[in-house]
């Protein structure tokens, strides 16, 4: 960046390592940069605003606690009670940091929304650096780093405010980051990495929604999948699809949740080769974008653009995550009417789980994604 006045970026600090080191790089490639923390649960701002000190950049704070709890944990906890398993960190980015937040920063002049997350934002060729661009131009990928890459989450964005994004860890490994930090002399440099759900404390999914909703669950049974009764559990909300772990109940041998049924508040226990499934069903369809190989065989080149044909009318082949971390496995995927999709897989996939979501790729490249049904 050269030249004129500088671009002003907004970048979302949370006061751990990923943000503090998006925030140093935001400035070398010399924004002007705010650093903004987003009070949503039990945050202070104060790590975030003391490292917005050492690189001497303002930093503010905005109160969206009544909006976090309306739109992440209230779906959290309604998705448990109906046997769903949901994923608050597609909500929380959809609703609120590239949502409330982005628009937060457009409406005050800002031109870029920087975060620390590790997923690339790359131009098309028929771009211009200095165009407003759109879908046809800017496309989400994977990170360079793939353990810690997360397009997993972000595959919401609408994509016509990527030109107003930027991502710029996405090419750095955890390792580099971490070399950033301790070069600038952040205090959270060496911070153990959360690996929880940021409002969920130490008791658990099924802890929180007991305290949020101020009564315990109701318990119900465990049976197989014939319908016979093999004991008592404390509530669906404890349990997910795939789950063998803190069970509460001895099979003598290695049992797995197969289905769960809150009509019922019945919990269905099998052996693992059933709980393998070759569809899914895909609801709340966002589309990101797609790369050129889509485009031969007649796949939306993007959403609303003149030439793309009906994307409800269209089958087409993708690799599929049906969770954060699982290993992406190819599948047909046929257009649903009413807008969602039908996922057939080449071999069997493990647990998919009603609530997750199952993100389309394209190699490295973000095609889209929704909620199993």
């Amino acid at each position: 960046m050269s030249g004129g006045e500088r671009l002003r970026a907004m970048v979302a600090m949370s006061g751990g390592v990923d943000s503090s080191v998006a925030a140093l790089l935001a400035m070398r490639m010399g924004y002007d940069c705010t650093g903004v923390t987003m009070k949503l649960f039990e945050e202070d701002g104060g790590g975030a605003a003391r490292v917005a000190a050492s690189l001497g950049i303002p930093h503010i704070m905005i109160d969206f606690t009544n909006e976090f709890r309306e739109n992440v944990i209230e779906p959290f906890v309604s998705s448990y009670e109906v046997g769903a398993t949901p994923n608050p960190c597609v909500d929380c980015n959809i609703r609120l940091k590239f949502g409330l937040l982005f628009d937060y920063a457009r409406d005050r002049g800002f031109d870029k929304l920087i975060t620390g997350h590790y997923a690339k934002i790359v131009q098309d060729a028929e771009g211009s650096s200095g165009g407003l661009g759109g879908v046809r131009h800017y496309r989400l990928c994977r990170a360079a780093d793939t353990d810690k890459d997360q397009s997993y989450f972000l595959y919401g964005i609408e994509p016509e405010k990527l030109v107003h994004i930027e991502f710029p860890l996405g090419g750095l490994t955890k390792n580099e980051t971490r070399a950033f930090a301790a070069e600038a002399g952040f205090e959270n440099a060496d911070a153990k990495e959360s690996q929880d759900i940021c409002f969920v404390g130490e008791g658990g999914h099924a802890g929180f929604i007991e305290s949020f909703r101020g009564m315990p669950p109701a318990p119900g049974n465990f049976v197989d999948t014939s319908g016979r009764v093999l004991g008592r559990h404390g509530g669906i909300v404890r349990y997910t699809i795939g789950q063998r772990k803190g069970l509460g109940y001895a099979a003598g041998r290695p049992v797995f949740v197969k289905e769960i049924r809150p009509e019922t508040d019945e919990v269905v226990l099998a052996d693992e080769e059933e709980i393998f499934a070759s569809r899914i069903e895909i609801t709340d369809v966002r589309w990101q974008s797609c790369g050129s190989p889509w485009r031969g065989c007649g796949f939306p080149a993007e959403p609303g653009a003149p030439d793309a044909p009906d994307a409800s009318t269209v089958p087409f082949w993708a690799e599929i995550m049906i969770r954060y971390k699982a290993r992406p496995a190819w599948a047909a995927v046929s257009p649903l009417p009413g807008g969602n999709l039908l996922a057939v897989f080449d071999e069997p996939v493990r647990a998919p789980a009603g609530g997750q979501s199952a993100v389309l790729y394209d190699g490295d490249l973000v095609v889209g994604g929704g909620r199993i049904v």
